[in-house]
C-alpha cells in the first residue's frame, strides 16, 4: 500500500512539471523569442567568458586555496587584521583584475573559505567588477568626466561601506570565525613570499591581458596595450611556466611538452589565438593533474570551484537571457518597459534602475554603450549612476553562486545593500547634477 504521506512531494512536482508544459506558449512571438536569446546569450557567454575569463579566475582561486595559508589571509583580511588595511586592499582591488561580475566569484569563494572576514570578502566581491580601470575611462570618455569620476569614488565608497554593514549586521553569525582565527598561529610560509607574489602576479596577468578589451579610440596606452594583449598574455604564460619549474618542481620536460603545441598553434593559427590560449589550459592540467604534492592540490581545488560556480553561472544567464534577452534583443520583459520606468531624475526611477542593473547581466564594459542608449531614451543622471553603481557587481547568475557560498539570508542582505546604496547614491548625485 503506498503511503501518500511521503509520496505526495513527488506528485506535486509532476504535477507542475505537466502543467509547465501543458500550458507551455509555444508559437507565442515573444516566448519563442526569448528562448531564442536565452540559448544566444548562453551561446555568447560560453564562447567570451568561460574560458578566457573564468577557467583563469578557477586556477587563481585553487592558488589561493593551496598556496596561501589561512593564516596569511586571517592576518591581512580576518579578525585580527587592521581595518584599514583589510578594507583598504578589498576595495581597489577591481583596479587591478578588471573582472565581470561572474569572473570574480571564484576568488571570493577562495579568500572566504581561508578565513576573510564577510566584510572584507563582500568588500572585494563588490569592489572585483566594480571598480575597473577601462571601465571607468571608458565611461568618462563616452559619458562625460563628471559621471565617470562619480562611478569611480563612488564605487570604493561603495565597497567599504557594504563590507563594513556587512560585517556589522553578520557579527554575531560570524563570531565562531573570528573565535577560530584568534586560535591561528602566526603565518609560517613555506616559500618566500616573493615567489608566491610572482606566482599569482603571473597568473592575474594572463586573466587580464586575456581579457583587454578594445578601445574606441585607436590611439593611447589602452590601445597599444589592446594591440598587444595576445604578446603580454604568452609572456605571463611564460612566466608562470619559469616559475613552476623553478619554484614549485614541475618536471622541465612537462613545461617544455606543453610549451610545443601552443607556441604551434599560436603561429599556425594567429587569428585565432584562443585555440593556442585553450591548448595551454588543457596541457597545464595534464600536467599537474596527477601531481601527489602542492601542484596536485592546485588542481583538485581548481577543479572544486569549477564543479561548484560553472553549472549555476551558465543556469543563471540562461534565465537572465530569457527574461531579459541581450542588448538589443528583447525577452519576456519588453526593453520598452525599462526604458519608461528609468526616464527623469525621480526616486521611482533611480530605485528601478538600482533594481534593473542588480538582475541584469552585464559583461566588463558593455554597461558603458547600454547606458548611452538609456540616457538618449531619457534616463536622468541618478538613475545613470545608480546603474553604473549596481549594474556591473551583481547579477542574477552571480546571486546564486554567492547564495552557495555564504547563504541565502546573507546574499539577500548584501543584494539589498547594493540596491539601496546605489539607489542613495543616485539621488545624492542626480540632487546636485539636476
Amino acid at each position: 500500500m503506498i503511503d501518500w504521506r511521503s509520496e505526495w512531494k513527488p506528485l506535486a512536482w509532476m504535477a507542475v512539471a505537466f502543467a509547465t508544459f501543458f500550458w507551455l506558449p509555444v508559437g507565442w512571438a515573444r516566448f519563442d523569442g526569448a528562448i531564442t536569446e536565452a540559448l544566444a546569450l548562453t551561446k555568447w557567454y560560453a564562447r567570451e567568458h568561460v574560458l578566457l575569463c573564468l577557467v583563469p579566475a578557477f586556477f587563481i582561486a585553487g592558488a589561493i586555496a593551496s598556496f596561501v595559508s589561512q593564516a596569511a589571509v586571517m592576518k591581512y583580511l580576518g579578525a585580527k587584521a587592521p581595518k584599514v588595511v583589510a578594507y583598504g586592499v578589498a576595495s581597489v582591488s577591481g583596479a587591478i583584475l578588471a573582472v565581470c561580475s561572474c569572473t570574480v566569484l571564484p576568488l571570493f569563494a577562495g579568500i572566504h573559505q581561508m578565513g576573510a572576514g564577510l566584510g572584507p570578502a563582500t568588500a572585494f566581491l563588490y569592489s572585483g567588477p566594480a571598480i575597473n580601470v577601462l571601465a571607468v575611462v571608458l565611461t568618462a570618455s563616452v559619458l562625460g568626466p563628471r559621471l565617470g569620476v562619480a562611478r569611480a569614488v563612488g564605487a570604493v565608497v561603495f565597497a567599504v561601506v557594504v563590507g563594513a554593514l556587512m560585517a556589522l549586521i553578520f557579527k554575531r553569525s560570524e563570531q565562531d570565525r573570528v573565535n577560530a582565527s584568534m586560535a591561528l598561529p602566526e603565518p609560517d610560509d613555506v616559500r618566500p613570499l616573493g615567489q608566491t607574489a610572482a606566482f599569482f602576479a603571473a597568473q592575474v596577468a594572463i586573466l587580464v591581458f586575456a581579457n583587454w578589451a578594445q578601445p574606441d579610440d585607436p590611439s593611447g596606452l589602452w590601445f597599444a596595450i589592446w594591440r598587444a594583449k595576445w604578446l603580454l598574455t604568452s609572456a605571463g604564460g611564460v612566466a608562470l611556466g619559469l616559475i613552476l619549474v623553478r619554484w614549485f618542481g614541475l618536471k622541465q620536460w612537462k613545461a617544455v611538452a606543453v610549451g610545443i603545441p601552443v607556441c604551434g598553434l599560436g603561429m599556425m593559427l594567429p587569428q585565432r589565438p584562443e585555440f593556442a590560449f585553450t591548448a595551454g589550459v588543457i596541457g597545464l592540467s595534464l600536467v599537474i593533474v596527477g601531481d601527489q604534492g602542492e601542484l596536485g592540490e592546485w588542481f583538485a581545488s581548481s577543479w572544486g570551484y569549477a564543479k561548484q560556480i560553472l553549472p549555476l553561472l551558465l543556469g543563471g544567464v540562461l534565465v537572465a537571457g530569457l527574461l531579459l534577452g541581450r542588448p538589443g534583443h528583447e525577452g519576456l520583459l519588453p526593453s520598452g518597459w525599462v526604458e519608461a520606468a528609468v526616464g527623469g531624475n525621480g526616486i521611482a526611477a533611480t530605485l528601478f534602475a538600482s533594481v534593473a542593473g542588480a538582475f541584469m547581466y552585464f559583461a566588463t564594459l558593455t554597461e558603458v554603450p547600454i547606458l548611452q542608449g538609456l540616457i538618449g531614451a531619457g534616463m536622468g543622471p541618478g538613475p545613470s549612476l545608480a546603474l553604473l553603481l549596481a549594474g556591473p557587481a551583481l547579477s542574477l547568475p552571480n546571486m546564486v553562486v554567492i547564495a552557495t557560498v555564504i547563504g541565502w539570508k546573507k546574499t539577500g542582505v548584501y543584494i539589498g545593500l547594493v540596491v539601496v546604496m546605489a539607489t542613495l547614491t543616485g539621488l545624492i548625485y542626480g540632487t546636485f547634477t539636476a
